[in-house]
């Protein structure tokens, strides 16, 4: 879920709350606290694990909360996975540690342990797109036997790499695209869900089309992909969340609001997102 704010870059804390019950009233299945969509690289620590705790709160068991919980720092990260424990949230999702380019012996070692000093279910989370380190397939397998670690988003886009998880993972291990253009392809091949930015804008759209995948209609699928993939392939001309946050507010949700180093969205890219919110009924 995006964070959204107000012109000057302040949290909108009302405008927060507005859209846990939209997402519950559109069906959406779980709410991402503070993840990329989130603008987690702009929110200060204080406000990280506050927004955590307003959403539990808020949601009141209405749907799952899962919250961001990644670092570069393996000591944050377990800071972070134990606040949300105690805050309540379902489970929390960890980012591949960027900038420090670890080894992939690294990478497991971080969530090794992560997994023993936090009681918190972990999603995984690779998108070297902006991490630039990979967590390679033969990483994530070792890891899916630790306590704790229940299921990866791989926001790659890599439809041969899901399928080599699929046929390998251990059965309680979860697949989750992380990649909206991708997704129901992903589900297909046998990943559990999506985990979405097009999600904000259209949630009633993406649940139907999950399940779908889920349900193997493949008739469905063709039809509710093609509703989306014009949208889908506009929120990512530029960097997300700037996109999707103007998105959200066109349809009514929010203010718009960033902080630096993002910025407005081009007036270019803003006209065509506002001609497919208009064909999907959405403005």
């Amino acid at each position: 879920m995006v964070t959204p704010m107000t012109p000057s870059g302040d949290i909108d804390r009302d405008a927060f709350k507005n859209l846990i019950d939209w997402h519950v009233e559109e069906g959406s299945d779980a709410l991402i606290i503070v993840g990329t969509s989130g603008e987690s690289p702009t929110i200060d620590f204080n406000e990280h694990v506050e927004l955590v705790s307003l959403a539990v709160d808020y949601s009141a068991g209405r749907i799952p909360i899962i919250a961001g919980t990644g670092g570069n720092s393996t000591k944050e990260a377990i800071f972070l996975a134990n606040h949300a424990h105690k805050a309540g949230a379902s489970a929390g999702l960890s980012v591949v540690p960027y900038y420090n380019k670890p080894t992939q012996e690294g990478l497991f070692q971080h969530y090794k342990a992560i997994s023993e000093n936090s009681e918190l279910p972990i999603i995984l989370y690779n998108v070297p797109g902006r991490t630039v380190i990979d967590m390679k397939n033969d990483t994530v397998l070792r890891l899916s036997e630790l306590q704790n670690i229940i299921g990866l988003k791989d926001a790659t886009g890599d439809i041969s790499r899901i399928t080599e998880l699929v046929s390998n993972k251990p059965e309680h291990f979860q697949i989750y695209s992380g990649d909206d253009l991708t997704a129901a392809a992903l589900i297909l091949l046998g990943a559990q869900a999506n985990i979405t930015v097009t999600g904000n804008v259209a949630p009633k759209l993406m649940h139907e089309l999950c399940f779908a995948a889920l349900e193997g209609n493949i008739l469905k699928v063709r039809e509710i992909n093609s509703k989306l993939d014009e949208l889908n392939h506009l929120l990512f001309k530029e960097p997300n969340p700037i996109p999707v946050k103007y998105a959200v507010h066109k349809i009514g949700k929010s203010q718009l609001g960033y902080r630096l180093p993002l910025t407005k969205i081009t007036d270019g890219l803003a006209g065509k997102i506002d001609q497919s919110l208009k064909n999907l009924n959405l403005i």
